[in-house]
Parts: C-alpha cells; structure tokens; sequence
C-alpha cells in the first residue's frame, strides 16, 4: 500500500494559485512523512493535466493506489485538505 499523494495542478500566472501555495506549504508540514506533495504546473504538463481532467486551476487530486479519492478546484483551506488526508490515511 503506497501513501496518498496530493498533486497540485497550479500555474505560475495563477493568482489563486498562489493564494493555495501557502495553505499547501502548512498541510505539507503536517503531513510531511505521510502524503507525497507534488506541484503540477499545467503549462509544463498538458499531458498529466488533460490525463486527470482539470479544466481550472488550482486544482488539487489527492490520490492513492492510483485511484483518485478527491479532488478540489479553487483555493482550498488547510482544514479540509487535512480532514481529507486523515481520510487518505485510513483507506486501506
């Protein structure tokens, strides 16, 4: 069983994205040995960004064992990612 990951699909002209790096910077510390944290920028991977289907960014996946378990468009609190990656943790 591999750990969940959680992909950022942001971009550098992305205002809101930038508003989600320091929320993503605070749920990283927390998670820091749990969750792999990945920062996607669409610009650069069109191929991974039309592969997981984001039409807006900051779009956050969180997945594991290749199954994407949820996903958020828009910036996103630090709470909900948490509660969202507790649940990431238990499922089995």
């Amino acid at each position: 069983m591999s750990k969940p990951i959680l992909m950022d699909f942001s971009a550098t002209w992305c205002g809101p994205c930038k508003m989600q790096k320091p929320i993503l910077d605070e749920v990283e510390k927390k998670f820091k040995d749990q969750v792999e944290f990945k920062i996607i920028d669409v610009d650069q991977n069109r191929d991974l960004a039309k592969k997981y289907s984001i039409q807006a960014v900051p779009t956050l996946v969180i997945e594991k064992d290749d199954q994407v378990l949820k996903r958020f468009t828009g910036v996103t609190s630090a709470d909900v990612l948490s509660s969202e990656l507790q649940k990431a943790l238990r499922t089995v």
